[in-house]
């Protein structure tokens, strides 16, 4: 399991890896992620496997622009006033998913949680694995998500293959996770973007 620099070389080392169905390990804006290829079920099996124990806990899907998010989600006019203000960053929007993206990736849930992130290792990575990544969070299921890349290492180094090291990540934490699938917006999970900031984009 190499441990490389996040530079240029590597990044691309990282994405050949994930483009033939294999797991990295990856620094974002938020805390490191663990990363394979939304579309191969196999890697997707895999995530499940690594991470353990996610009893119906969806994969995020990380993409450089809306666009590519389009690609396997439906973005309403609230999410796109949302993603405007919010993206790149730290805010994971869950929207309806569409056919086009596994099921498996869901847990079986029509929608599906999707961010644009502020990292330019991140888009870099995303932007070589086909516009689409897993970005799951790269510990065990329970445990602490990571802020540099000795502690992912330290929770899954040995189960994947291959981690770019991009150092301490900038923000830290976790991103808030916003659900726009029913009419009333509900933060699943309030972390850097507050609900206040997004209902008065609202």
């Amino acid at each position: 399991m190499p441990v490389l620099k996040a530079k240029a070389n590597n990044i691309r080392k990282a994405s050949k890896i994930v483009n033939k169905g294999g797991l990295v390990i990856y620094p974002t804006d938020t805390v490191y992620g663990l990363g394979c290829n939304p579309f191969n079920v196999v890697a997707v099996e895999r995530v499940f496997k690594v991470k353990g124990e996610r009893i119906n806990k969806p994969l995020p899907i990380l993409a450089p622009d809306i666009e590519h998010i389009e690609k396997i989600a439906y973005m309403n006019e609230r999410a796109r006033k949302i993603a405007e203000r919010f993206w790149p960053g730290p805010l994971t929007l869950i929207i309806p998913k569409k056919p086009t993206l596994p099921s498996i990736v869901t847990c079986g849930i029509d929608s599906v949680g999707v961010r644009i992130p502020n990292h330019k290792v991140t888009t870099q990575l995303i932007m070589l694995c086909g516009k689409l990544l897993v970005g799951t969070s790269a510990n065990k299921t329970g445990e602490k998500p990571p802020k540099t890349a000795q502690e992912a290492i330290a929770q899954l180094g040995a189960q994947v293959d291959l981690i770019l090291d991009g150092g301490p990540t900038p923000i830290g934490r976790e991103s808030s996770v916003l659900d726009l699938t029913s009419e009333k917006p509900r933060m699943l999970r309030e972390g850097p973007v507050k609900l206040a900031d997004v209902l008065k984009v609202l």
